[in-house]
């Protein structure tokens, strides 16, 4: 007795140490899994802890199959040998429940596997609104020679906006600059002002007048009848050899030009698009000589709010003769934190600036 009873026990603890240890191999596989893949950090935390969990009851079962069988080798008297085979009775429990065991580690692993999935679609979710801006305003414009070119994006409080810019060479001595607004927030607006950056790209490189261009996406956009939807929009469009800037604006607040003397506003040259798919829109040019600046925004910058006053295109229009001469990533946060400040806070509605200086 003294002998059999610590063998059987030893058996018994044996047999369990088997059991957790295919369980902790399936535990270990889901944690390297997910370190392997770099998902998420308390996902991996909660795996590892399992593991380990499993890994440790492993190491008792076996530890106590091994001393069981000193036991029955030795032998130490009846009723300490019973008093040692007491140890195998936690290894009787998983051996009872070895099914069970087994089907939560397989929950287990589908629950990380869920959980991952999961997460990674809320990151989607989150990253989506950014992916949208970084295409309607990217933080990245093209190295055009003879320019220098600061912007500035600020997401209001809408998960989606429709403020857009964009600045391309149209052909060897010309580049376009253009900035706008759909009116509205989430997915249709910025559906929309994607699309109207883009045909407005298109018409721009066809027609060399930006009014002809602005006409052209005008009766284009106008097809898409979008119910209240409507487009503001100002493009320039410089000429290098010529020192020349010709520029077109659909109902947009007016742009501002420091020509090395005074700072002029670039009024509107025809109505917002999408009211009206027959309106005129042209286009009016200036000089542009080098040193000379253009400062281009949306509303959002112009309506900053305190109170019942707003910082306007005077406000926008003086921050730009305190110093003209300031380099255009200056005066782009310079113009933003100086509303902010009018605001005396964030600025509630979608804010974008485009600023070039000739060089």
């Amino acid at each position: 007795m003294e002998r059999l009873v610590p063998a059987i026990a030893a058996l018994v603890c044996a047999a369990a140490a088997v059991a957790w240890a295919r369980a902790t191999i399936g535990r270990h596989r889901v944690a390297e899994r997910l370190a392997s893949e770099r998902s998420d950090p308390d996902l991996w935390r909660l795996a590892n802890n399992d593991y380990r969990r499993d890994l440790q009851t492993t190491a008792f079962s076996a530890l106590a199959a091994l001393a069981l069988v000193i036991v029955a080798a030795v032998g130490i008297g009846t009723w300490s040998a019973l008093g040692v085979s007491l140890l195998a009775l936690p290894s009787a429990v998983a051996l009872l429940n070895r099914d069970a065991q087994t089907e939560i580690a397989r929950i287990a692993a589908n629950r990380a596997e869920v959980e991952k999935k999961a997460r990674e679609v809320l990151t989607q979710e989150e990253l989506a609104p950014l992916q949208w801006a970084a295409r309607l305003a990217p933080s990245d414009l093209p190295d055009l020679a003879g320019f220098e070119i600061g912007q500035a994006y600020q997401a209001g409080s809408g998960a989606m906006a429709g403020d857009f810019y964009d600045v391309f060479k149209v052909d060897g001595d010309r580049v376009a600059a253009v900035i706008g607004d759909v009116t509205g927030h989430g997915i249709e607006p910025s559906i929309t002002a994607l699309q109207a950056k883009y045909l407005l790209r298109a018409f721009l490189l066809q027609y060399r007048d930006p009014g002809q261009a602005v006409q052209e996406l005008n009766a284009q956009m106008s097809v898409l009848e979008r119910g209240e939807e409507f487009i503001s929009l100002c493009v320039l469009v410089f000429d290098l050899e010529a020192e020349t800037l010709r520029y077109s604006s659909a109902g947009h607040p007016a742009a501002f030009v420091w020509d090395g003397r005074e700072v002029r506003p670039l009024g509107a040259t025809g109505p917002l698009l999408m009211l009206d798919p027959g309106a005129p829109y042209h286009s009016r040019e200036m000089g542009w000589a080098v040193e000379n600046v253009a400062v281009m925004y949306t509303d959002g910058l112009a309506e900053a709010r305190n109170g019942d006053a707003l910082f306007g295109e005077d406000g926008i229009a003086g921050m730009i003769r305190r110093d003209p001469t300031a380099s255009p990533d200056v005066l782009t946060k310079t113009m933003v934190e100086a509303a902010r400040d009018f605001a005396g806070g964030p600025i509630a509605d979608d804010v974008a600036v485009l600023v070039l200086r000739r060089v």
